[in-house]
């Protein structure tokens, strides 16, 4: 069975994004509505400065830009780790409970498709295409002899497409790319995830740089505890500092606690 390839599409964002993220970065600095406009005849050299401070502290101008994606053909394993982001984002999923799904689509794992046996026959594959079959069998059977798909679902595989709609702001979904464009990722929500920022990237170019793992990102590793990474193979800094020197930062930090009040200089620093 010819299976049907996970698409992401970008169906809406904030537009003028840079200029709104310019103007949110120095509204406490600002003094009326005027100045918004002003963000739009910044040019050159002075714009590229202007627009790399929404990225040089705190995140929270980045909340106010948003993006849609439709996410098609894409299993529910995956939607299952999507929903477990729940700040700055939301959601509208294909309902199993109303959807007849006679004849569904899913997924086959790579590592059943790619599996090389010794004797040439791959076992692996065919006892999985087989157990398909059987459920997609068993849930006709099901809703032709009058189940409601509500109750019939309860059959339905892990690995059966849906699709869903996710809308998610810039901070948010940087902060998503940290752990699901990591190489311990599972697959699937990495391919996503490089769609997603492919799809970002279209309508607003500067996403590209900006949104990667959390090494990448940040020059840190984000599963310190995972020691199959080859890109920390050579890279043992990534793990952070050693606990003697976070002990030592520990008793600084606590002396500093206040005691230590700096003021904002005026100038957005």
């Amino acid at each position: 069975m010819t299976q049907p390839k996970l698409d992401v599409k970008l169906i809406q964002w904030t537009p003028n994004a840079e200029e709104l993220l310019m103007f949110t970065k120095d509204t406490r600095l600002l003094s009326g509505p005027d100045d918004y406009i002003k963000k739009f005849e910044l040019k050159g050299e002075e714009r590229q400065k202007e627009f790399a401070k929404v990225f040089s502290s705190i995140s929270s101008p980045l909340e106010f830009v948003d993006y849609i994606f439709l996410i098609t053909n894409v299993t529910r394993a995956f939607t299952h780790q999507l929903v477990r982001h729940r700040v700055g984002v939301a959601f509208a999923q294909q309902a199993q409970r109303v959807v007849d799904m006679s004849g569904f689509s899913y997924m086959t794992p790579d590592s059943f498709l790619d599996h090389d046996p010794k004797d040439g026959y791959n076992m692996l594959n065919h006892v999985y295409e087989l157990t398909m079959e059987h459920i997609q069998e068993g849930y006709e059977e099901l809703i032709n002899l009058g189940a409601r798909a509500q109750d019939a679902r309860g059959v339905l595989p892990t690995n059966v497409h849906t699709n869903i709609l996710f809308k998610v702001n810039l901070r948010a979904m940087l902060e998503m790319a940290h752990i699901r464009l990591c190489v311990r990722a599972q697959g699937e929500f990495q391919q996503v995830a490089l769609k997603i920022r492919e799809e970002a990237s279209r309508v607003h170019p500067w996403v590209a740089d900006r949104m990667g793992p959390l090494c990448i990102s940040k020059g840190i590793c984000a599963f310190p505890v995972f020691d199959r990474c080859p890109i920390k193979a050579e890279r043992p800094w990534l793990n952070g500092p050693p606990q003697t020197e976070i002990r030592a930062m520990r008793g600084e930090w606590e002396g500093l606690m206040g005691k230590y009040d700096p003021q904002p200089l005026g100038d957005g620093k």
